[in-house]
């Protein structure tokens, strides 16, 4: 009886402009039948460090996280923080 736990992702999606957000799934496997399955979801934004998010995700974020989004997004961070 071989357990074994897989992560996949399920779903990348940018939303609002500048988020990426990443579903991951956890699959456990038993003799290779699924027998358990969990998401969890995490987001970026154009000042997060993706450097080890999956190849796909860092895909996803450089064609998303142009100059003009990166400076938009600096900007709507800073008027927030005051």
């Amino acid at each position: 009886m071989a357990i074994t736990k897989e992560l996949q992702i399920g779903k990348i999606e940018v939303v609002g402009g500048w988020n990426v957000q990443v579903a991951t799934d956890t699959i456990i496997k038993e003799d290779g039948t699924e027998i358990s399955r969990s998401r969890h979801r995490h987001v970026l934004n154009p000042d997060s460090d993706i450097s080890k998010e999956a190849t796909e995700v860092q895909a996803i974020a450089n064609a998303v996280w142009t100059d003009t989004v990166k400076a938009n997004y600096k900007t709507w961070k800073e008027s927030k923080e005051r």
